[in-house]
């Protein structure tokens, strides 16, 4: 009985090692920093079906990842597709949303986010001035709610041209 005592031993540590390297390779293809991760709206990680709402900006949002580091939480957002030179701006607000979403509803201080895209991560540090741009943003889509007609960007063709709703816009490129 000694004599296996010692072979499974070592296979067990072997074990381990492997699922702890794999489960390293699993947080740095998420794009995940150090902490540790309280809540997942992805496949990957445990679901999270409740999302964050702030009564106060009337907000809501589910990020993909919220890691804790020391007192802070860091939303993590990840993208499927390959990194652009710089994050999208659409990205950028969505992310400062959830930081918003993390203070408000969590009531934890996010001082920065990321943006995993398939080969390159992201930093955002919420700043003031960026917390102002996303306000801003907000008060400009509660107002285009209350609109009778809301005219469309079309400052990206491209993006355009794969809309799902171009056939039913009057307004399409």
């Amino acid at each position: 009985m000694n004599q296996l005592l010692g072979p499974l031993i070592l296979v067990m540590l072997g074990a381990a090692v492997v699922l702890w390297w794999r489960a390293r390779g699993g947080r740095e293809a998420a794009g995940l920093p150090s902490g540790r991760v309280v809540y997942a709206d992805t496949g990957a990680w445990q679901k999270n079906e409740r999302p964050l709402f702030s009564k106060r900006h009337n907000l809501t949002g589910k990020p993909d990842y919220l890691v804790r580091e020391g007192a802070s939480l860091i939303p993590v957002e990840v993208k499927s597709r390959a990194a652009p030179d710089a994050p999208y701006l659409s990205h950028v607000m969505q992310l400062a949303a959830y930081g918003l979403l993390v203070e408000e509803a969590l009531g934890a201080p996010a001082p920065y986010g990321l943006i995993h895209y398939r080969d390159q991560t992201f930093r955002v540090d919420f700043t003031p001035a960026l917390r102002r741009e996303l306000l801003a943003l907000l008060a400009e889509m509660r107002r285009g709610q209350r609109a009778k007609a809301v005219h469309r960007n079309h400052s990206q063709p491209q993006r355009c041209a794969h809309c799902g709703y171009q056939a039913v816009c009057g307004e399409s490129l």
